[in-house]
């Protein structure tokens, strides 16, 4: 992977709550010796290092506010500066709104592509899955089916809050609502693609690794 000559793989994810693009873009970036860089560990990571956009992030988080596309886009230019980054990342949760994609283009040189892959599930079966979820109430890792104990730290599964069907569907009708205007921006681009994210967790990889190859070819 430490080959400079190779093409750079760069990968947003795009995907509704529930539809697995977390647990996908983990796998593929693992596959790929690429960091998976996701919204909450970039802000985790700014706020504990204790750098300026860290340090305004938690007094707007502290204040109950949702971080503004200013602090988010100089967070993720920051993170995405560092050399792990050069043969490139998956984004998880970002971006979210239009500006911030436009600032994502301006951020990343033409050396690659930028493959957008959006994960689509039909919403009955996303109400399922988030309904029968359960994260751990330690570090909040996603559980998988049939597991009984956080594989991360072994810590107790739970329920989240907003997890039940009718608050399920409103966050989705809100997603929905708030993310068109970025599926728009992006479903123009030869660089985007669409998953079924409603088969096993070995055909989604397969799809999305195919997926992805056909914009950047082989590595």
């Amino acid at each position: 992977m430490a080959d400079a000559a190779r093409t750079a793989v760069r990968v947003v994810m795009l995907g509704a709550p529930g539809a697995g693009k977390g647990t996908q873009a983990e796998r593929f970036a693992k596959a790929h010796g690429i960091p998976r860089i996701s919204t909450g560990d970039i802000l985790r990571e700014a706020v504990s290092e204790g750098t300026p956009l860290g340090r305004a992030a938690k007094a707007t988080m502290d204040a109950g506010r949702l971080v503004s596309d200013e602090i988010m886009i100089g967070v993720v230019k920051e993170r995405l500066e560092r050399k792990d980054a050069d043969h490139g990342f998956v984004l998880d949760g970002f971006p979210r709104t239009v500006a911030q994609a436009e600032a994502l283009d301006k951020m990343i040189d033409g050396s690659a592509p930028l493959v957008i892959v959006d994960v689509e599930v039909p919403e009955d079966v996303l109400v399922k899955r988030l309904a029968g979820r359960r994260i751990c109430g330690n570090c909040g890792w996603n559980a998988l089916p049939a597991i009984e104990r956080c594989a991360r730290c072994g810590g107790p599964l739970v329920q989240r809050s907003d997890d039940g069907e009718q608050v399920v569907r409103e966050r989705l009708r809100i997603y929905a609502n708030s993310t068109q205007p970025l599926v728009d921006f992006y479903s123009r681009r030869a660089t985007f693609r669409s998953v079924d994210g409603d088969q096993t967790l070995e055909s989604v990889a397969a799809d999305l690794a195919a997926a992805v190859a056909s914009v950047v070819g082989g590595r």
